[in-house]
């Protein structure tokens, strides 16, 4: 825009010498205008003062910038719009963006700025992951362990000799989708909680219990499980078609010998429980028997909760041929159950760690 000779306020200063008594030509000719002029700037600023036209002034300039920043607002939406078909929330997604603005004229700064994305990763070269290793053996050991959580197999894997973080884990856990569905929790009446004792050592409580499964022939058979409830080890496992009290007893006997004697017994209300043979067993052992109440499987839930791995990892996976099977089995799940298989009641010990670390 063309620069006038006379500034605003000269102008209103002009103006205001007809007021004193001096004539139009007499004005026009003291300052080398002509009177259409003159008239001209009477018309446009009659009455104005030299404040109002500094603040008028002043009003105009910020209009200016309001228009100019509704611009670039509305250049940068629609720019948003053309580039941006979908939220960017990754790095590299807001890299991607950044580079597409700046193909359509906009300085890097300005990209950057726009897309939250600072000026050094704008160049910057992402690396290939290299998960394969870590993809391979999870799926492996997923497919041994179906029942096994996200925790569990992470610290499976770093006892496999695996380095690894556990947010990596986790985030190739759940792009190969190996989460496990979620169980609803049924509703069920208050009841008053019995707090359950913790040992403080080991052989300080064993937890006895049968569970039962079918050979594929239709026979079925009874395996008696002894836990040791302070560092969950699992002390035995009895496998056979009968198991009566005498041979609870036998079982009892050869565990005594081999991992010493326990204060206390405890087991539910099954006959081979209550019988007489173990009681007057544990009383020369000088072994308390502790039967928790009828109905409150809750009372002896160190072994409950036993079962319900045992179940699922051994029991329910496998068809079982004879009871040599089973033993072999069996045999081959305990040891690996007490020197391998991470447990996060121990803080992610083994049993024997956990013992050991005692």
């Amino acid at each position: 825009m063309k620069k006038g000779r006379f500034s605003e306020a000269q102008i209103v200063a002009i103006l205001q010498q007809q007021a004193s008594g001096q004539t139009v030509a007499q004005i026009a000719r003291e300052h080398g205008l002509s009177e259409a002029t003159f008239y001209a700037w009477k018309s446009k600023y009659a009455g104005a003062s030299v404040a109002e036209l500094t603040r008028l002034k002043h009003l105009e300039e910020e209009n200016r910038k309001l228009k100019q920043m509704f611009a670039d607002l509305s250049l940068e939406n629609q720019a948003i719009k053309e580039i941006l078909p979908k939220k960017v929330a990754s790095p590299a997604a807001r890299r991607q963006a950044a580079q597409g603005l700046v193909s359509k004229g906009w300085s890097q700064r300005r990209a950057c700025a726009l897309m939250g994305l600072a000026r050094g990763s704008y160049h910057l070269v992402a690396q290939g992951r290299h998960d394969e290793p870590v993809q391979a053996a999870l799926q492996a050991l997923s497919g041994r362990h179906p029942g096994w959580g996200f925790w569990k197999l992470h610290h499976r894997l770093r006892k496999n000799g695996l380095v690894i973080n556990h947010k990596r884990t986790l985030r190739i856990y759940r792009a190969l989708a190996l989460n496990l569905p979620r169980r609803l929790k049924k509703r069920v009446p208050a009841r008053v909680k019995q707090p359950l004792a913790v040992p403080a050592a080991a052989n300080g409580c064993w937890s006895l219990d049968f569970t039962s499964d079918v050979l594929t022939d239709g026979r079925r058979f009874r395996t008696l499980n002894v836990l040791d409830d302070y560092n969950r080890e699992l002390l035995g496992v009895e496998i056979d078609f009968s198991l009566p009290a005498s041979r609870v007893v036998q079982v009892l006997t050869r565990l005594v010998e081999c991992y010493g004697r326990p204060a206390q017994l405890r087991t539910d209300n099954g006959p081979e429980f209550i019988s007489t043979k173990l009681s007057e067993w544990c009383a020369q052992q000088s072994i308390t028997l502790h039967w928790i109440q009828p109905g409150k499987p809750t009372q002896n839930a160190y072994i409950e909760r036993f079962k319900g791995s045992f179940r699922r990892e051994l029991l329910d996976a496998h068809l079982f041929r004879s009871l040599a099977h089973v033993r072999q089995l069996v045999d081959e799940w305990r040891h690996d159950y007490n020197t391998q298989r991470p447990h996060q009641a121990l803080h992610f010990m083994t049993p024997l760690e956990f013992k050991q670390a005692a």
